[in-house]
């Protein structure tokens, strides 16, 4: 039976574990784009959602033509949130529907919702935070978008500002640590990634999500905590 058309955008190493995972949730790869295929009605194919896993200096070009076509799309990339309230108008006015996230890990989705509420009690009694992120020696920006979303939660939930320490070593996928210290005691929250895999298979949870009965059933913009509030359906899962 053929699968939901998929479009994928961006063909570095997220690209490529998007292609080998699509099958296992439903999708048919119909359209691999990047630099030398721009974004297009034409190039994607007919896909019913695109997933965008491109550069900084790509993101928002590709996020606009994925609205203008009217294709649903799941955006991967970070550093281009400076943009956010240009492309979240265009999704208004367009009626589009657009998914971002700094990281598609589940377990970070809901890690986050425990490092809020860890904030808040621990920032009650006194205890000062401390972030430190680790990852890949490839990876570019430090500190990493989902150390910088942890941070924002904790300052949010103990008004309290939160310092990052970034580490850039080896082939590491993504250890994100929240310290609490405190003289006499200290408690730490870590999530680990394993391997790079779990945020494709995030990403691809998160298309089904975004087209969950039928193309357009959402229409706007939408975050990992709208899914783990809203979760995909049983009958969706492969």
């Amino acid at each position: 039976m053929t699968g939901t058309p998929l479009a994928i955008i961006g063909m570095g190493k997220m690209g490529r574990a998007l292609v080998d995972l699509a099958g296992a949730h439903g999708f048919t790869v119909v359209a691999t784009l990047d630099r030398a295929h721009p974004v297009t009605r034409e190039s994607l194919a007919g896909a019913a959602v695109a997933i965008e896993f491109s550069t900084p200096e790509s993101a928002v070009a590709n996020i606009l033509a994925c609205i203008a076509t009217g294709c649903p799309v799941v955006v991967g990339t970070t550093g281009w949130y400076d943009a956010m309230p240009r492309v979240r108008a265009e999704v208004d006015r367009a009626g589009g529907t657009l998914l971002y996230a700094p990281n598609f890990s589940l377990g970070v989705a809901i890690f986050d919702r425990v490092v809020a509420e860890a904030a808040r009690l621990f920032g009650s009694a006194g205890f000062s935070g401390h972030l430190v992120e680790t990852h890949h020696a490839a990876k570019k920006d430090a500190p990493s978008g989902t150390a910088a979303s942890l941070a924002r939660t904790v300052e949010a939930a103990s008004n309290t500002p939160m310092p990052i320490t970034s580490v850039r070593v080896g082939s590491v996928p993504g250890t994100h640590e929240v310290i609490f210290d405190s003289p006499f005691e200290q408690v730490r929250l870590v999530h680990e990634a394993r391997d790079r895999r779990v945020f494709a298979d995030g990403a691809l949870a998160a298309a089904t999500w975004l087209i969950e009965g039928g193309r357009g059933q959402r229409r706007g913009v939408f975050t990992m905590q709208d899914i783990i509030s809203t979760p995909v359906s049983a009958s969706h899962h492969q």
